[in-house]
């Protein structure tokens, strides 16, 4: 029987020569994308192969076929949005996960691999500065984290209204009421959509010039009416950087009961810089955090 070693090896040797000349040319290559989508559909859309192909030429074939659509996105050009950049260890690192091809779901499928993923979030919340009996999950992005974080709110809210959703849904809950800032992120709004929240529910609130949502509109809407509430604060959102007032909104919501949650896709980061920390104090008085790759509540 044929090993598997040698194939293996030329697949990785090939990936190998084809990465490292990629990002040794990332300074002089171009950012944007060089050919259109009817070219890269023409290369990469091909009839499905009845047999096998060679390893390397899988490769070779997946190179040529992608090449001028791939963004400059890991180049120090690139300023569209906040992606790229990994780490020499992250990538090779990401190579030995493929390899050992682990499933982190259950301890029974991984032990290494849930370990792993039990310091990460240990981690996570120490240089966050969250508290560290929250939970987490590593989730997709931070789309999936707002679905995972308002989850959690909704059942908490309702339970604390006599009604268990697990067992009765959603049908004849008490509805909650959402409350942000008019400068929301789209993502919070889809999440929304998905847990059957509605988005109906949203009362979007003003901003001050720097986009800051206002303490006292947060306190007279809170105080106009009883029920399960949830209040969005923003953690410098990708299109305009702000941050909210986290020591002034926090404990506001606090007063009535309110659950609190912190979009913090990119900006919650700032407070693993001793320089920047200061644009997130007081947010770990809130009930769930979400950042572009994970979430804790």
């Amino acid at each position: 029987m044929q090993k598997l070693a040698p194939d293996f090896r030329s697949a990785l040797d090939a990936a190998f020569d084809r990465a490292i000349s990629h990002l040794e040319h990332l300074d002089e290559s171009s950012v944007a994308a060089t050919v259109d989508v009817a070219t890269l559909r023409a290369r990469i859309n091909k009839p499905l192969a009845q047999a096998g192909v060679p390893p390397p030429q899988v490769i070779e074939d997946l190179v040529r076929d992608v090449d001028g659509g791939l963004l400059g996105s890991a180049g120090g050009r690139f300023y569209g949005w906040v992606i790229g950049g990994a780490l020499p260890a992250a990538v090779a690192a990401d190579w030995l996960t493929s390899a050992w091809q682990q499933n982190a779901a259950l301890y029974a499928c991984s032990p290494a691999a849930a370990v792993v993923e039990e310091t990460i979030g240990g981690w996570l919340k120490e240089i966050l500065g969250l508290p560290q009996q929250a939970s987490f999950a590593v989730v997709t992005g931070c789309q999936m984290a707002h679905v995972t974080c308002l989850a959690a709110a909704r059942h908490a809210l309702l339970s604390k209204h006599g009604w268990d959703v697990e067992s009765n849904g959603l049908y004849g809950a008490p509805p909650i009421r959402i409350l942000s800032s008019s400068e929301r992120h789209a993502s919070f709004e889809r999440a929304v959509r998905l847990l059957g929240l509605g988005t109906a529910h949203i009362k979007l609130l003003p901003v001050d010039d720097e986009c800051r949502l206002v303490p006292d509109a947060l306190e007279e809407e809170l105080s106009k009416q009883d029920g399960p509430t949830l209040v969005l604060l923003q953690a410098g959102d990708i299109n305009i950087g702000a941050y909210d007032s986290f020591e002034k909104l926090i404990p506001i919501a606090k007063r009535y009961g309110a659950w609190v949650h912190v979009d913090g896709a990119f900006g919650l980061w700032a407070a693993a810089s001793p320089h920047l920390r200061y644009l997130v104090k007081g947010i770990e008085a809130a009930d769930s955090w979400a950042t572009d790759w994970s979430q804790v509540a």
